[in-house]
């Protein structure tokens, strides 16, 4: 007897074509899109890491540099000094916020990358989507523009390294130590303690007053009747002991300009001092020239010119000897 052949019913057949349909369909735009998710992700971290070893090298080559160099000058018994907290405090600053920014874009750009790669696995119209965020775009463009420029200009101000950390600067209305840099604002301490925040987008000029060097500038006023070149002498000589002292000495970087006859009037000759100092020492400087100045002209005998003062007086004089009244513009100065 023959056996009858197995027969497949139509419910089987419809479920292996939906089960194939279902596999294809997951295999396709949703495993690629899964894929394109996975490898943004991965070129995300990758991108980060290599900002985050860029900013670490930027942030430790100086200390390595300067140790390298420390140790090949130890043979000739050359010192070199030690690292300076403000510039080190202003490269790190420097690099960590760029290090901020870059990585910020690195999100941005991969993400549009991403969200790219699947709108064009899925066949979406981003036509309307374009469209929307275009009016939105240019909504908030106009809303905010003075952010936009204020995270420019603190771009450029950090790239061009216009300012750092410890430099005392002189943005118009604000001046005074800096304390903090953002892309936003920058915060300066003035001489009163004060803690200004001066928006990046608003600074129209910067006065750095102690980037790279710094300059003592001093002015000595003595009588006409002086010996000038006495009192020149005595200037230069309050230079070379500065430059002797042990504590002070290394802040001056060369020699003093000392010069005669700046200025002349009826009342005084004014000398002139100048001297390069390191970064910020200048007021330093100042004032302990000043007070060495002091002291050697009054061991020589060289007074200093005091500034003096006219004062204008109208007075009325009635009455005289023979009884009669007259008026007189008569002028009574004083000095003092």
């Amino acid at each position: 007897m023959q056996s009858p052949e197995p027969t497949t019913g139509p419910g089987l057949d419809d479920v292996a074509d939906k089960s194939g349909e279902a596999f294809e369909w997951l295999v396709g735009a949703p495993l690629q899109s899964l894929v394109a998710v996975v490898l943004g992700a991965v070129a995300l971290a990758i991108a980060r890491w290599v900002i985050s070893r860029a900013v670490r090298s930027v942030v430790e080559g100086g200390t390595k540099v300067r140790s390298h160099a420390r140790r090949l000058l130890m043979r000739t018994r050359i010192d070199v000094g030690g690292s300076d907290a403000l510039a080190i405090a202003r490269r790190v600053q420097r690099a960590e916020t760029m290090g901020s920014v870059l990585r910020s874009a690195a999100g941005l750009v991969v993400g549009i990358v991403v969200i790219t790669a699947i709108a064009n696995i899925n066949d979406w119209d981003l036509g309307p989507v374009l469209a929307s965020a275009g009016v939105v775009g240019v909504a908030l463009g106009f809303g905010a523009q003075t952010l936009v420029k204020d995270f420019l200009s603190g771009l450029f101000m950090l790239v061009e390294d216009q300012y750092g950390v410890g430099d005392v600067v002189d943005l118009g209305e604000a001046s005074g130590t800096v304390e903090a840099i953002g892309l936003r604002v920058t915060q300066v301490r003035d001489l009163s303690g004060t803690l200004w925040y001066v928006r990046n987008g608003e600074v129209l000029r910067v006065g750095n007053m102690t980037q790279g060097w710094s300059k003592a500038f001093i002015e000595v006023l003595v009588p006409p009747g002086s010996d000038v070149d006495q009192a020149t002498a005595l200037l230069r000589g309050a230079v070379d002991e500065l430059a002797a002292d042990e504590r002070l000495g290394d802040l001056l970087l060369e020699e003093a300009s000392v010069t005669a006859y700046e200025d002349l009037t009826a009342e005084a000759v004014t000398l002139r001092l100048m001297v390069k100092t390191a970064p910020a020492a200048q007021w330093e400087v100042q004032r302990e020239l000043r007070a060495r100045i002091r002291s050697g002209f009054e061991a020589a005998g060289v007074p200093l010119a005091l500034p003096r003062r006219e004062v204008l007086v109208e007075r009325e004089v009635t009455g005289s000897a023979t009884g009669t009244a007259a008026t007189s513009g008569q002028d009574q100065r004083s000095s003092s």
